[in-house]
């Protein structure tokens, strides 16, 4: 799972057209799902065998509660996001 975060972080990421970083935005659970458009950004797959474009979903699922908790341990383990996340302190 870390070689693959770490390929998908600072090899894959940076290929997508136009990316400035992915939201910063879970599923409310303490996990985070993002979808790619093509799966030809990842430089393992042989283009001469690839028939059509594909996406794919990527799920992360972590042990943290909050989405500001997920999406903090995800940015510490180098996703790259595109904002910063409201962070909400104090007891409630």
């Amino acid at each position: 799972m870390f070689d693959f975060l770490d390929r998908f972080c600072n090899i894959a990421s940076p290929r997508i057209r136009d990316f400035h970083g992915f939201p910063s935005k879970g599923d409310g659970r303490g996990s985070y799902s993002l979808g790619l458009e093509d799966q030809q950004i990842f430089p393992e797959l042989n283009l001469d065998l690839v028939k059509r474009t594909q996406g794919m979903n990527i799920t992360f699922v972590t042990s943290a509660k909050t989405d500001s908790e997920c999406i903090e341990l995800l940015r510490l383990l180098g996703i790259p996001f595109n904002e910063l996340p409201v962070i909400v302190t104090g007891w409630m």
